[in-house]
C-alpha cells in the first residue's frame, strides 16, 4: 500500500464513512454453489454515496503483470490526499471474458476492503467445507441484457463477432455468471475497434 504524504483529512473523512456503510446485501446467485454473494454493483451501491458524502471517490484500473490479472484501487479525498493499493492475482484463462470476471472480482474485493465492508468468499468457504461442490442451475439474462449484449457486439470486428459466435452459437443459453465479464470484454474490443477505424 501507498500513500501520500499525509492522510490526517482523508483519515478522518474515512472513519466517518464507514461508521455509516452498512455491509452490502448478498443478492447476486453463485452460478457454482447455492448461496448468494455481493455483487459488484450492489457493494459500489452501499459504499459509493457514502464516501461522497464525506468527501471521498475511488478510482479502479485493471493491469496485467507476469500472466496475472491486477486492479489498483486509489482512494483519494477531495483534500488531494490518497491512499493506494493493488491486488494482483491469477485468472483461469486469459481470454477475454475470463479476463473480465477476473477485473470485475478483484475490483469487488478490493473496493469492499477500502470501505470496510464485510466480504466472505462464499466459493472458498462452500468448496472447503462440502469438497466437491453443488451444481445448480445459472440464472439467464434478461432479453434487455441481451440486447444490450448484441448492440455491443455489432459494433466490434468481424474477428470478434465470428470468435463470439463460435463460442456462443446460442445468445439466449448465456447466463448471469458470464454476462458481466463478457459485457467489459466486448465494451473494450469494440472500442478499440473504432480506434482502428477513425484512424484509417
Amino acid at each position: 500500500m501507498f500513500k501520500s504524504e499525509s492522510i490526517a483529512a482523508l483519515a478522518k473523512a474515512l472513519a466517518g464513512a464507514q461508521a455509516e456503510i452498512e455491509n452490502a446485501t448478498k443478492s447476486s446467485v453463485n452460478p457454482h454453489f447455492r448461496n448468494k454473494y455481493a455483487d459488484l454493483a450492489e457493494i459500489l451501491n452501499t459504499s459509493r454515496p457514502v464516501l461522497s458524502k464525506h468527501g471521498l471517490s475511488i478510482v479502479q484500473m485493471p493491469f496485467f503483470e507476469e500472466g496475472k490479472v491486477g486492479v489498483e484501487t486509489l482512494l483519494i479525498h477531495e483534500s488531494g490526499e490518497w491512499i493506494v493499493n493493488s491486488l494482483l492475482g491469477p485468472c483461469s484463462k486469459l481470454d477475454p471474458q475470463s479476463v473480465g470476471s477476473a477485473i470485475t472480482y478483484y475490483r469487488r474485493y478490493s473496493l469492499a476492503a477500502f470501505a470496510g465492508i464485510a466480504q466472505e468468499d462464499d466459493d472458498a468457504n462452500e468448496a472447503s467445507e462440502q469438497g466437491t461442490p453443488k451444481r445448480s442451475v445459472p440464472p439467464a439474462v434478461t432479453r434487455q441484457q441481451l440486447n444490450h449484449l448484441e448492440t455491443i457486439l455489432n459494433n466490434c470486428s468481424p474477428k470478434v463477432i465470428e470468435k463470439f459466435r463460435s463460442d456462443y452459437p446460442d445468445t439466449a443459453e448465456i447466463t448471469a455468471d458470464l454476462y458481466e465479464g463478457l459485457i467489459v470484454s466486448l465494451d473494450a474490443a469494440a472500442k478499440k475497434y473504432r480506434e482502428r477505424q477513425n484512424a484509417a
